[in-house]
């Protein structure tokens, strides 16, 4: 890892000078992008919050990813190879540059320099996504609700760097994004309460045993 590239300047040099980047604001709601049509498409979140969410033949909705400021998403790193759909909804107000990951070799009009530095720090750019990708197969692992409960708890805390943090989902929401029950979940939660695991105040967690 490259401690002195700093990817929120890459980012915003990038959207000032590459004409091959699109930048696109979206409503809370709105489908930011699909899967279904292979692009080849890599977006990177400026501002606002996202969800990767997946609906099955019933229509259940599975919220696979969580995305925030500077996050990269795009069907290239997914092969879908079922009928299940995956679509990215804007969970707030979003701004979101576009860029297909086939152009990244080919020089823009304006021959920027930014694709041979997207080149070179493309480990730096894809970190966080592989960091999450492996967070989400860590905590899909776990057998019980509690366990899952409580490693994403602890992933949150560690990333604020503090015990007692806001979780960035409802409680419906985080019940589809760990892929558990929600009603099984509550109860989950109330016990971890009543045990002096957690305090909860809303959607605010603080670890009281790590």
């Amino acid at each position: 890892m490259n401690n002195n590239f700093n990817v929120s300047e890459f980012i915003r040099n990038l959207d000032l000078n590459c004409s091959k980047v699109q930048k696109k604001n979206f409503h809370k709601g709105e489908v930011i992008t699909n899967y279904i049509t292979k692009r080849n498409q890599l977006c990177i979140l400026l501002s606002g919050e996202a969800d990767l969410v997946r609906y099955d033949f019933n229509g259940n909705k599975t919220i696979v990813e969580h995305f925030s400021s500077n996050d990269i998403f795009g069907e290239i790193f997914y092969t879908v190879t079922t009928n299940n759909e995956l679509f990215v909804e804007a969970r707030a107000n979003c701004i979101v540059l576009f860029f297909i990951y086939d152009d990244i070799k080919v020089k823009c009009k304006n021959n920027c320099d930014f694709h041979n530095k997207l080149l070179i720090n493309f480990p730096e750019l894809f970190l966080n996504e592989i960091i999450d990708l492996n967070m989400r197969i860590e905590l899909l692992s776990k057998r019980t609700i509690r366990e899952k409960l409580l490693s994403y708890f602890k992933i949150i805390s560690t990333r604020n760097m503090s015990k007692s943090f806001k979780i960035p989902f409802s409680l419906t929401d985080l019940a589809d994004y760990l892929s558990i029950d929600r009603s099984a979940m509550m109860r989950e939660l109330k016990s971890l309460k009543e045990e002096g695991v957690i305090e909860k105040s809303g959607n605010r967690i603080t670890l009281l045993v790590v």
